[in-house]
């Protein structure tokens, strides 16, 4: 497996995400969204509270992510992992403007009803399919 450090610095672009969790029958859901590094080996991303993200992951803490690099769409990295913490209140809104600031270069404009979740990745793999083997 590839170190964590090799595939990491694909989740510190400005390139959307997508996010499977797991419905109550135990068929994905997918979804776009911003995420970013939370420290060296963790990623986070936001929802409003309640919404279907936040009760999948509340009833099973299992996710995969997909990313792609901004700049060349053969560039990518896949993560499985698990929600290790659901962040909420001022501490939340803390990691929502840090999201907000990396993608659109401002705060998020809304200032509640909003949740963070901080995700420990277990196993991922990243490939450049452009290059020549």
């Amino acid at each position: 497996m590839q170190a964590w450090d090799e595939l990491a610095h694909h989740f510190s672009t400005a390139a959307v995400a997508h996010l499977a969790t797991l419905q109550p029958d135990g068929s994905p859901q997918v979804v776009p969204l911003w995420i970013d590094r939370h420290g060296e080996d963790q990623l986070v991303f936001f929802t409003t509270a309640g919404s279907r993200k936040d009760r999948n992951v509340t009833r099973d803490p299992r996710v995969a992510l997909s990313i792609t690099s901004p700049d060349d769409p053969y560039v990518m990295a896949t993560v499985r992992g698990e929600v290790v913490e659901r962040v909420e209140g001022e501490e939340g809104m803390v990691i929502v403007d840090r999201l907000s600031q990396k993608y659109e270069g401002k705060p998020y404009g809304e200032r509640e009803g909003f949740v963070a979740f901080v995700i420990r990745p277990q196993k991922w793999w990243g490939r450049n399919f452009g290059l020549e083997e």
